[in-house]
């Protein structure tokens, strides 16, 4: 059972920050932060999970019976990621690149300590409740609040000079290998993505991963922490959420850059929304995920809400989509996620020539990049982002890395799928090498 209190807040960024520096004692910390965007479909602000009183770690083999299995048998909250790699567990398939990081394939844990916040009210939700830990607990975190000096915890990082596994080049050329398959009919649809990476870095993922949030400040921003493994995300996108039986996607396909020019930037936002490329790629996505959301939703229930509207971030403008679908009877939660992940944001269409095609080009193990990160509720709802703008961080063999890629159509010039890369990696460039 888990014990309750309710806190009222006057210093809501003071209280974030605390928290997540009073969390840094556990070997198991999750973070997720909306950064105050009013998405209609987000249940909380933030939510702070610490302190591991049970967890799951297995690779892929059978991951998500697995899952099923101490999801149901927990019926509790649960914190952590789904790997991109699970993909050999839904379908026959291998992943033999070269992998610096070394995550687990799956993870996630119950916390005995959870922080749920909403507006001005703190709610605190301890495992096995013992009032003096609790009281003792947020007086640490108040005093934190009011001794904190926000100018250090802020502060950038060092800098770090990071190297591309693909050199521009040799990316180019992969791109055009791509076009050939879809020139072929093979697929018509590949995401193709590159890593960034160094070596023998040391650096502290807490105030690495304020900075990044600081300037990109995305609705699906998140901090785990799994002993010596960190994923630092700057997510700007929902992969899938559960609500009863309502199922929500929210797939991102088309990116533009921002402007600091008022005038240009809001040019730059209708060039997206009006270009037929981009138009494209989101379409295809869409379509692949009312295809997957069709295997477990009720007959005709599968409906396009929102098509390529424009939602404009920090860094970039971006065209999302969303669509939505009622569960049918008797499916669980992890069926959910188990038939339509990989999410098709990240994979192209059809899904599985696609995941073939990219295994073969790219020359990095995703892992948890392209994966998913979230929580599941007692209840069996559960929350999901896309670890896309993310940083990743292995501190026992200090291995830094980041990935970033892009949807390969018939219409795409190699160069400018590059520059879209770029892009995309501008805010985690800025924080890393700044």
């Amino acid at each position: 059972m888990r014990g309750l209190k309710k806190v009222k807040i006057k210093d809501v960024p003071g209280i974030k920050m605390a928290l997540l520096e009073w969390s840094q004692q556990y070997e198991e910390v999750a973070w997720l932060d909306s950064n105050d965007h009013q998405q209609k479909f987000s249940t909380y602000d933030a939510v702070l999970a610490a302190d591991a009183f049970t967890a799951i770690q297995t690779d892929t083999h059978r991951a998500f019976a697995r899952l099923q299995e101490y999801q149901e048998t927990t019926r509790d909250w649960l914190f952590g990621y789904l790997s991109y790699d699970l993909k050999n567990d839904t379908e026959e398939l291998t992943s033999k690149n070269f992998d610096g990081l070394g995550f687990s394939d799956l993870f996630f844990f119950q916390p005995k300590k959870l922080f749920l916040l909403k507006g001005d009210e703190l709610e605190v939700r301890y495992l096995n409740l013992v009032d003096d830990e609790l009281q003792q607990d947020l007086e640490e975190i108040f005093n934190m609040v009011s001794s904190e000096d926000k100018s250090e915890k802020t502060s950038i990082p060092s800098a770090i000079r990071l190297k591309p596994r693909i050199e521009k080049e040799e990316y180019l050329k992969k791109i055009k290998e791509v076009l050939e398959y879809i020139q072929r009919g093979d697929i018509y649809e590949a995401n193709f993505c590159q890593e960034f990476y160094a070596e023998n870095v040391e650096i502290d993922p807490l105030k690495t991963y304020v900075a990044l949030n600081a300037i990109s400040n995305p609705p699906f921003a998140g901090f785990l922490k799994h002993q010596e493994h960190f994923l630092l995300s700057a997510s700007p996108e929902r992969y899938l959420q559960k609500k009863g039986n309502e199922i929500i996607s929210q797939p991102i396909k088309g990116t533009a850059r921002r402007s600091k020019d008022a005038e240009e930037d809001l040019e730059l936002a209708a060039q997206l929304e009006n270009d037929p490329k981009e138009r494209s790629e989101n379409v295809m996505i869409v379509d692949l995920v009312r295809n997957d959301l069709s295997k477990t939703a009720k007959k005709g229930t599968v409906e396009v809400e929102e098509l390529c509207k424009i939602y404009t971030f920090e860094q970039v403008h971006q065209m999302i989509s969303t669509v939505r679908s009622q569960l049918d009877e008797g499916i669980s939660a992890v069926e959910v996620l188990r038939t339509t992940f990989p999410m098709g944001s990240m994979t192209g269409a059809p899904k599985i020539s696609a995941m073939k095609i990219i295994e073969d080009l790219e020359e990095t193990k995703r892992g948890v990049y392209s994966g998913a990160v979230g929580y599941f509720t007692p209840d069996n709802d559960f929350d999901f982002n896309v670890v896309i703008r993310s940083i990743l961080y292995a501190r026992n063999n200090k291995y830094l890395s980041f990935s970033v890629g892009g949807a390969i159509t018939s219409g795409s010039v190699p160069e400018k799928e590059y520059n879209e890369c770029m892009v995309k990696a501008k805010a985690l460039l800025e924080v890393l090498e700044k």
